[in-house]
């Protein structure tokens, strides 16, 4: 017997994914506050830089204030955690409002950035590097 997953009536679902890390986005109406993994975004995100990029699908498409959002987030590091919840939002932000598609394709906040770590091959000390030549 399959259960299919049914969320709560008026949520929007996101799902963002950057190098390692992996974020579980929920919006709803309302006064605009966010939560990661159960903190405060500001707690979470001590880095201006990081705040700006979780912040900016919400700036591009006018949509700051008037949404809460929730993040569950786990794995790689603050910088690819916050690539993941800015496309996990960005998704979620389609499905609350579709005229929100336009500003973010725009802006190239729907696009998955694909760069991984290269795995270490066989015979070198990692991805790239060797052992040093010596001639005799």
């Amino acid at each position: 017997m399959v259960v299919a997953k049914v969320s709560k009536i008026n949520d929007s679902l996101g799902t963002g994914r950057r190098k390692t890390a992996v974020a579980r986005v929920r919006i709803r109406a309302g006064q605009g506050t966010i939560t990661v993994n159960e903190r405060p975004f500001e707690d979470y995100f001590p880095n201006d830089q990081e705040r700006r990029n979780v912040m900016a699908p919400l700036v591009k498409s006018s949509k700051q204030g008037t949404v809460d959002i929730s993040i569950r987030v786990h794995g790689g590091g603050i910088s690819s955690q916050s690539g993941a919840c800015m496309l996990g939002i960005a998704r979620a932000l389609i499905k609350f409002d579709s005229e929100t598609f336009d500003p973010l394709r725009h802006n190239h906040l729907l696009t998955r950035d694909s760069r991984m770590k290269e795995r270490k091959h066989y015979g070198l000390r990692g991805a790239r590097k060797g052992t040093q030549f010596s001639k005799r």
